[in-house]
């Protein structure tokens, strides 16, 4: 594959695309086939899987299917090794596939399995996938892989202590896997993403405004076309430049963000009064705007383009 074709689209690259069968990881096998990508979609549920391919495949691109559960060590084996076999090589992989959890700490201290399981998916799981995937790119003298960590990270977002813990975890991971693989032609690219519409942010309940997973799949198109280091939202970086600053002053911003958004129901342990569907609807309704607002917004993010650390 060409670089000046790479810098134009995704032509004919091999992108393997976990938790695929929803959310960020749907729309972005989408838009990856939409470039001329061959797509191979993991995920744990078979049946949803095949309806993504299909619509894939109605719309002209190339997809397949493999059901696979990044925390299970044979899954990942069984389904990479399928991938190789029938297709040769891997060009890029997302490790998308996550798992999130809002909770306060004082409501986590007899909630170890909250940590552990988090730790599963978002950080061994994307080293699994990281690891089975790595040796034929080393060969093959190229290879891409993107991470998809989160905002929450650089502003450190309370309640979300286990999911921010497993997502740093795989940042510093990352960091140290592009220092070593640069001469094997294997970059990274870590994807701060901001809070965004999907069921898996349902059951935290409303926690103000959020993209689109349609957004947050042209930012995955672009971190693989394009192959930046990181690609950051100002608000992290922002936070980020904070904590280096004025630390206190972070801490008390967001400890009072902390009193002015309490647990949700489900992490209370009660019934939660909203379904699945209702907060995702609420989540789209508060991430609607005016025209001036989503002119506004558009200036701001061409100009944060600008700061160091957004897109680099």
């Amino acid at each position: 594959m060409a670089t000046a074709k790479r810098r134009r689209d995704l032509t004919g690259a091999h992108v393997v695309i976990t938790g695929a069968s929803s959310g960020i990881g749907r729309a972005a096998a989408h838009a990856v086939a939409a470039k001329g990508g061959v797509v191979f979609l993991l995920a744990r549920r078979a049946d949803e899987l095949d309806a993504v391919v299909a619509e894939i495949r109605a719309n002209g691109g190339q997809a397949f299917g493999y059901p696979c559960d990044v925390t299970d060590a044979e899954s990942v084996d069984t389904a990479t090794k399928a991938i190789l076999d029938q297709h040769g090589h891997v060009d890029m992989l997302v490790n998308n596939a996550g798992r999130s959890i809002r909770r306060a700490i004082h409501r986590s201290t007899d909630r170890m399995h909250d940590y552990e399981r988090t730790m599963a998916v978002n950080y061994f799981g994307a080293l699994r996938m990281t690891f089975a995937l790595l040796p034929q790119m080393r060969e093959r003298g190229f290879g891409h892989i993107v991470n998809i960590s989160s905002a929450g990270v650089q502003v450190a977002t309370p309640r979300f202590s286990a999911y921010l813990a497993s997502k740093a975890a795989l940042d510093k991971f990352a960091d140290v896997a592009a220092a070593e693989t640069l001469s094997d032609g294997v970059t990274f690219t870590t994807i701060h993403m901001p809070l965004v519409r999907t069921p898996m942010i349902a059951p935290s309940g409303a926690q103000g405004p959020a993209e689109s997973p349609e957004w947050a799949a042209d930012t995955i198109v672009r971190a693989l076309i394009e192959r930046p280091k990181r690609i950051d939202v100002p608000l992290g970086t922002l936070a980020e430049y904070g904590a280096i600053f004025v630390p206190k002053l972070r801490d008390r911003i967001m400890h009072r963000y902390y009193r002015a958004f309490p647990d949700s129901p489900a992490a209370k342990g009660e019934v939660a009064a909203e379904t699945v569907a209702e907060v995702v609807a609420t989540q789209a309704d508060s991430g609607r705007q005016s025209t001036i607002g989503r002119a506004g917004r558009n200036v701001v993010r061409r100009a944060a383009r600008w700061v160091p650390g957004t897109h680099w």
